[in-house]
């Protein structure tokens, strides 16, 4: 066979990859179809809220009134984590940041043309599509960044709510092993006791490390199985097939941001609280 026809009848090979896939490189850093969603995602968010902002008016109408019904239901939530309006007030920023970038990138993915619009890459004998756009949720190193962020932010808020010493002594408590010389005549049993309090404030560093597992890999789990499924559903039946599924995923994406901001503002409301409350 000639090298024509080997050409001629390569096929292009389209396959959603658990790893985000290079577009181009600046340099010898690679900029991958994930981060230009990432970024697209800022870009609209830092649009959208500059433009509201030249229209928020001392009596809400329109958009602004359905919005501050939005906020205040959203507010109730976070009075009832934080136990305080002026702790949900505090945080709330921070929270909605990550509640709108999440909810945005993830819905980014149902959108006509995203993961549709690429370019052909030639690898040897073999020819692979690659998409210009996709969520940025479905990709492992967006969702741990973004569990990193809110773990470590909720580490540096609860030293500057609680004081850096009282915070140290939740994971290494240097407190327990203190008290044993001035209180082990008067309640021997402390010598069981207290190095017991000391490890477990150890395995609370453990703790920690597991919030940022459990944030990222649940977030994009659920994420990249949808676009599993619907890219499964599309090569079954392109036209009608999708749509029932595109409409659960809308829904999981919402439920998906609202419980990862949730988690971020239940760590940051622990992290606020002294040990002995």
């Amino acid at each position: 066979m000639s090298a024509e026809n080997v050409t001629a009848t390569t096929e292009i090979i389209h396959e959603n990859t658990l790893y985000a896939e290079p577009v181009g490189h600046v340099g010898d850093f690679p900029i991958t179809n994930s981060m230009l969603s990432a970024w697209l995602v800022v870009i609209l968010v830092v649009i959208l809220g500059l433009s509201l902002r030249k229209k928020i008016k001392m009596i809400p109408s329109g958009l602004q009134n359905v919005l501050e019904i939005v906020f205040e239901a959203g507010f109730g939530i976070f009075d009832s984590v934080t136990g305080s309006r002026k702790k949900s007030m505090q945080f709330a920023p921070f929270v909605l940041a990550f509640f709108f970038f999440v909810l945005l990138n993830n819905w980014l993915g149902l959108l006509p043309g995203v993961g549709s619009i690429g370019q052909i890459v030639q690898s040897g004998q073999e020819k692979f599509f690659i998409p210009y756009l996709r969520g940025g949720t479905a990709d492992l190193n967006t969702t741990l960044a973004l569990a990193t962020i809110a773990v470590v932010t909720s580490h540096i808020v609860g030293v500057v709510f609680v004081g850096w010493w009282k915070y140290l002594n939740k994971f290494i408590n240097f407190k327990v092993l203190l008290e044993i010389p001035k209180k082990v005549i008067k309640d021997p049993t402390i010598l069981l006791v207290n190095p017991i309090k000391f490890f477990v404030g150890l395995i609370e560093i453990i703790g920690e490390l597991a919030k940022i597992a459990s944030l990222s890999f649940r977030l994009f789990g659920n994420i990249f199985a949808g676009e599993v499924l619907l890219a499964s559903m599309s090569a079954i039946l392109a036209f009608g097939l999708p749509v029932p599924f595109m409409f659960l995923e809308i829904i999981v994406g919402l439920i998906q941001a609202l419980i990862f901001s949730i988690l971020v503002l239940i760590y940051m409301s622990i992290s606020t609280t002294a040990e002995e409350h």
